[in-house]
């Protein structure tokens, strides 16, 4: 089963050294993950300052810059893992460094037809 995690976190909470140290450490995972055949995807986004939120509504498209929703915790990277269960995306998303400082969300993925 597919599972997509979600990184969530305060961009101010992370010098550049410790965002460095988390990149490196999460390129390992992946390359780990990679290797026993359970990685899909993953990247970390720029910051949420370079966000464009697009909604339509009656029609309109209305185009605002940043993240939509006022939040503390903002949307920063993601994980596509293919594993057997929940209990193991739980135990990925546990050793992932941004669990230490903000919230990892699993979500499973409906699988596509033809994909």
């Amino acid at each position: 089963m597919k599972y997509m995690l979600l990184i969530y976190g305060v961009e101010q909470d992370w010098t550049q050294q410790e965002r460095q140290e988390c990149m490196l450490e999460s390129m390992g995972i992946a390359e780990e993950l990679a290797a026993q055949g359970k990685f899909v995807s993953s990247s970390p986004l720029h910051s949420v300052s370079t966000a464009t939120s697009l909604r339509v509504r009656d029609g309109k498209r209305q185009i605002t810059d940043g993240p939509f929703a006022e939040t503390t915790e903002q949307l920063g990277g993601y994980y596509i893992i293919d594993v057997d269960h929940l209990d193991e995306a739980i135990a990925i998303a546990e050793r992932l460094p941004p669990a230490k400082k903000g919230t990892v969300e699993i979500r499973p993925l409906f699988p596509l037809p033809n994909a």
